[in-house]
């Protein structure tokens, strides 16, 4: 089987020569493009470590990489990353198109916070899809929450929301994580929807974070699948799943810069652990080497 393809792989060849030629440039345009940071950014980068490299007047591909480092670790710092979670409960809305594994990243999430000594309550909001409640179920105990589920079929989103909450108030539950709808008929409906669960939570206590699940393999197209999200949803902070590698890492700060929003977390694998949160500087130590 062929080994996977990583950006600090390409990169570690080109920075084991000996000097920087043309050929450094191009092969460093082409590990970056490769590594799904787009035409735009990756134009950008190269050009500002070019004028670097010739104002330090230093041809040792070692100073190249700690510039590269130096300067993808300053435009991922731009956003800041923390978790708003101080409120109690603290109240997360999670959002995102079927398909990006939002109900294992709520679950991932569960777990995250309840391994740091946080109670969490999880609500199945999302009663569009028949499944969804009982996959939900299923993460929400892999991930040591509680989980409240619509009393009825079909029952009023806003109202599971809603309970969630009271739950949360009534049993001193730190966090409480709503999933909601990736899917109905119009995406007008979908955003209407959405909107009547933030008015029913915010009557009980304010929103303490919107987060947005993407799918790293997906890229640029997966973006534009969110863009009702990003309009309409007031999100706060973006979560990328199927992050395995670093064949995709240039997306993490591609999607920073398009949408303006940081990311918060970030899903690298299959396990309930492999949800972590973003910290830039080990990112681009993981994505360069």
């Amino acid at each position: 089987m062929a080994e996977r393809w990583s950006l600090s792989r390409a990169l570690g060849g080109m920075f084991a020569r000996k000097t920087i030629d043309d050929t450094t440039w191009d092969d460093l345009e082409d590990a970056l493009i490769g590594a799904d940071f787009g035409p735009d950014i990756t134009e950008q980068v190269v050009e500002h470590l070019r004028a670097e490299v010739e104002r330090f007047r230093t041809t040792d591909p070692e100073d190249l990489k700690r510039m590269l480092r130096e300067t993808l670790e300053e435009r991922l710092a731009k956003y800041d990353p923390t978790l708003r979670l101080t409120a109690r409960p603290a109240v997360v809305l999670v959002v995102g198109v079927n398909g990006v594994g939002k109900t294992t990243t709520i679950g991932k999430f569960a777990h995250f916070l309840t391994t740091r000594g946080r109670s969490v309550v999880v609500g199945a909001a999302d009663t569009f899809r028949a499944a969804a409640v009982e996959q939900l179920a299923t993460w929400a105990q892999r991930g040591g929450a509680a989980i409240v589920r619509p009393q009825q079929e079909r029952q009023d989103p806003a109202s599971v929301a809603f309970q969630t909450v009271e739950r949360a108030l009534a049993d001193g539950i730190d966090i409480a994580i709503v999933d909601t709808a990736g899917r109905l008929h119009t995406k007008g409906g979908l955003m209407d929807e959405l909107g009547k669960i933030k008015r029913v939570v915010e009557k009980q206590t304010e929103i303490a974070e919107v987060l947005l699940v993407l799918d790293a393999t997906t890229g640029q197209n997966g973006v534009a699948q969110a863009e009702a999200f990003i309009e309409h949803a007031g999100v706060t902070g973006l979560v990328i799943t199927k992050l395995d590698g670093s064949a995709k890492g240039g997306f993490v700060l591609a999607v920073q810069e398009r949408t303006g929003i940081p990311i918060k977390l970030i899903g690298q694998g299959e396990g309930i652990g492999d949800l972590t949160g973003f910290t830039p500087h080990v990112f681009v130590q993981g994505l360069v080497g």
